[in-house]
């Protein structure tokens, strides 16, 4: 009987060297993301990250994690990985910036069965993109190779990020005012919720991803458009109008997330959305109810800024100015039975 041969961690289906490619594929993308506060580099086994003196008076640190859900499954079937990363970054730093923190840094974790260093370094540099878009950096994360965990070909994805608020500067609603306008400002699509909905959808339509929506963009397109961060644009805005409240918009859709942000005793009035071509494709496709696509998808708003009616027209230049189209999506009410109500 022969003896066996000597084993080896990559002959147990994991590749050190693979993992050391990725992290020189992506050092240069990181650099970009870097902010004065950040203390060391890429390769240490903790993240360093200096509080500025004289930034904040009583700083608040605001944390959130989060990840791209099944859209991934959308992402690795069509081979388009480009700007998963981008929607790994802005579904943690929207959330962030509801309650007026600046995002300050992010660590992302990539898990996969074996790594394939294109995609892993097409994913992270597209991280890196979004911690660019949001003006935080990427200051860390984890690469984790593990046989047998995952299908050939799949991966999975989580991040998580710190940002900072002035104790007396944090949006908690109590700000919020019966009266106040409901500022929606749009979505790029889907973002990254409702895939679970959406891929039945699509597996009632085999071949639909090539479909040319009214709007000129293929289904699959609109579907993998990466989710609009809209950290920048809000911070200037907090800066410079009274806004009492944001929301983001993500699972849970219209219906669940402005609500979160309204205090009891209050409500919402929402105007009937008019969907944008792939949402109106997706409700007629799927043949999916009125309330039930306000309660999954975004709709076409990614997010909501509460402030006085006086302040609306000078916000909505503001962010236009941005390249981000809003426009007035309802208003605060005295709270009834149903808290959230639609009207139109």
């Amino acid at each position: 009987m022969s003896e066996p041969g000597a084993l080896t961690y990559r002959a147990a289906g994991v590749d050190i060297d693979a993992g050391a490619a990725v992290v020189e594929g992506i050092k240069p993308a990181v650099a970009r993301t870097r902010r004065p506060e950040v203390l060391g580099g890429l390769g240490g086994f903790g993240a360093c990250f200096a509080i500025p003196p004289g930034r904040w008076r009583e700083p608040v640190l605001v944390s959130g994690t989060d990840g791209v859900g099944t859209k991934l499954k959308l992402a690795q079937q069509l081979g388009r990985h480009e700007g998963i990363g981008i929607d790994l970054v802005a579904m943690c730093v929207n959330d962030v910036l509801v309650q007026g923190a600046e995002p300050l840094f992010f660590l992302d974790y990539f898990a996969t069965g074996k790594l394939d260093v294109a995609t892993t370094v097409t994913v992270i540099n597209g991280i890196a993109r979004g911690c660019e878009l949001a003006g935080c950096s990427l200051v860390g994360g984890e690469t984790a190779e593990m046989p047998d965990m995952y299908a050939p070909g799949e991966y999975d994805l989580a991040g998580f990020c710190v940002g900072a608020v002035e104790r007396s500067a944090m949006l908690d609603g109590s700000r919020v005012q019966a009266g106040m306008v409901l500022l929606g400002v749009d979505s790029s699509g889907a973002h990254s919720n409702g895939y679970s909905l959406i891929r039945r959808v699509l597996a009632r339509h085999p071949g639909a991803l090539t479909d040319t929506l009214s709007d000129g963009r293929t289904l699959a397109d609109a579907l993998m458009a990466p989710t609009t961060i809209y950290v920048k644009p809000a911070l200037a805005l907090l800066a410079a109008l009274p806004v009492a409240a944001m929301a983001h918009i993500t699972g849970g859709g219209l219906t669940e997330n402005i609500i979160r942000v309204i205090p009891e005793g209050l409500g919402v009035e929402l105007d009937r959305p008019v969907l944008p071509p792939l949402f109106a494709w997706l409700q007629a496709a799927g043949s999916i109810a009125d309330e039930e696509m306000w309660r999954t998808f975004n709709c076409g708003i990614g997010y909501v800024f509460v402030l006085p009616a006086e302040a609306v027209a000078d916000a909505t230049a503001r962010l236009a100015a941005d390249g981000l189209a809003a426009r007035p999506i309802g208003t605060v009410v005295a709270a009834t039975d149903e808290r959230v109500r639609y009207r139109g």
